[in-house]
């Protein structure tokens, strides 16, 4: 069953936003559903026809399961809008519990809105990028900052001096050599999930896994980890982004799946990542390659809570990665406003 349906429009150029009446030349349109199904969010790219009311994907844009999603985790039932003081299309969804019925009972809530992101089509025209709204970065605190950091074969660091149970940390890697890549099984090629599920942040690599540990108990015994490994295929090379809570919690009844995506760039040319997670005790969202690939996993930590939860850099391929530059903000609570009484 299809929920939430959504078409809008986006510019062919620049990341501004349309109105959702916008059509004609300079526009290509998007038309989402959420697939009741797999709980997933789905996409195409296409063309509008006002007059004859239909939309018409584009050829190259797939229209089935192994197409285009808004985020490979845990994010469905979003819609849009306009936002015409800032000229910009918001995309607003939501990330359901993965502990059980009765926790939510205890907690007395179930479910929260992901954070708002801006939505603009990609320069390569393929795809819709997605990034958290400018407003975030007014609840960002406490900066801790590193730059040119090697982390060898097995190695990790953690960042320090701020709380990181609510925090929001960019990241840019530097892979190196990809020699040591390994090869893509083209059998995964449509099922990057199953990719993650089978290779683990434990799992060692050629090149990767690196990324982060977010919601880390000091000993790393619990953590989520958000990471990218790079594969050999027989024309390029492949990017995976993948969540793995499966060590998120020593919790029972706690739903711990493997979330991940492609990642469309040519690594080869330009032998840099980035990453953007956003912790927030018991969501984390995380932007990569400036928004290309979104994924939300809800966590439910046992002993990285509060004070306890700590955030490591981490690379577990043979080949050295670089922390070309690192920027991690503790998080300030935001103001809400006042009661409307009506």
């Amino acid at each position: 069953m299809w929920e939430c349906p959504d078409v809008y429009p986006v510019a062919l150029e620049g990341n501004q936003g349309l109105d959702t009446g916008v059509v004609g030349a300079g526009v290509k349109h998007v038309f989402k559903v959420s697939l009741d199904e797999t709980r997933f969010e789905y996409y195409t790219l296409g063309t509008y026809y006002p007059k004859a009311d239909k939309y018409i994907p584009d050829a190259n844009s797939t229209d089935n399961r192994n197409g285009l999603r808004y985020d490979y985790g845990n994010f469905y039932a979003s819609k849009s809008f306009y936002d015409p003081a800032k000229k910009r299309r918001i995309l607003w969804g939501w990330a359901n519990e993965s502990d059980s019925a009765h926790a939510d009972k205890d907690k007395g809530w179930a479910g929260v809105q992901a954070i708002p992101r801006a939505v603009w089509l990609d320069s390569n025209g393929r795809q819709l990028v997605q990034w958290p709204i400018e407003e975030l970065e007014t609840l960002r605190h406490k900066r801790r900052s590193v730059k040119n950091r090697n982390i060898p074969s097995g190695g990790s660091f953690e960042v320090k001096n701020i709380l990181t149970a609510q925090a929001d940390v960019e990241v840019t890697f530097d892979v190196g050599s990809l020699e040591n890549a390994e090869a893509f099984d083209p059998l995964y090629a449509t099922d990057a999930q199953a990719l993650c599920a089978k290779m683990t942040a434990k799992t060692k690599g050629g090149v990767g896994p690196f990324g982060l540990l977010v919601l880390a108990s000091a000993d790393q015994e619990e953590a989520t980890a958000v990471f990218f490994r790079i594969f050999k295929a027989q024309d390029n090379h492949v990017v995976l982004m993948c969540h793995d809570p499966t060590r998120s919690s020593t919790r029972e009844m706690i739903y711990k799946p493997t979330f991940a995506g492609f990642v469309d760039v040519d690594i080869e040319k330009t032998k840099k990542i980035s990453l953007r997670s956003l912790i927030d005790h018991s969501v984390v969202e995380s932007f990569g390659a400036g928004g290309k690939t979104c994924i939300t996993s809800r966590v439910y930590p046992s002993v990285a809570i509060g004070r306890k939860a700590h955030m490591f850099v981490f690379n577990n391929g043979a080949e050295d990665v670089k922390v070309s530059e690192l920027n991690a903000w503790e998080m300030k609570a935001p103001e809400m406003n006042d009661d409307i009484i009506f």
